[in-house]
């Protein structure tokens, strides 16, 4: 069975894993959700992930951040969506949780974190947000 919305499915099982208080969460992967979990890394969301290379797709395994006994995640949401994508240029990017949070931009080039695209000068998908 195709999924609809990979990026969405990736998020929802990171917010899943966090209500119920894992340290792990594996996913199918991609390179999208490969560029996504390095953001989360370098933003410090997340303390790491792997690659698991298969024959087919390969997966991902995450491990989540907590600082004491709260994640470090406190909330995620995809953006645009596949039945309603959302673009902004670089001027136009909106700031989450005024400048708290960062939100997730595919440009052309490359994803990157929405102050990594304005100072770039450089506009794009609004992917998702994490706060």
């Amino acid at each position: 069975m195709s999924m609809t919305d990979p990026i969405a499915d990736m998020l929802t099982r990171i917010r899943n894993a966090l209500r119920a208080g894992h340290r792990t969460v594996n996913i199918p992967g991609s390179k999208s959700k490969r560029r996504i979990a390095e953001i989360l890394q370098q933003e410090g969301y997340i303390e790491g992930f792997e690659w698991h290379d298969d024959d087919r797709q390969g997966s991902i395994s995450i491990q989540l951040r907590w600082v004491g006994d709260q994640p470090a995640i406190e909330g995620i949401a995809r953006v645009s969506r596949p039945g309603q994508r959302r673009y902004a240029g670089s001027k136009d990017i909106p700031q989450v949780r005024n400048g708290l949070g960062i939100m997730v931009v595919s440009t052309p080039r490359g994803m990157m974190t929405d102050r990594a695209a304005r100072r770039a000068g450089i506009g794009g998908e609004l992917v998702c947000s994490v706060w």
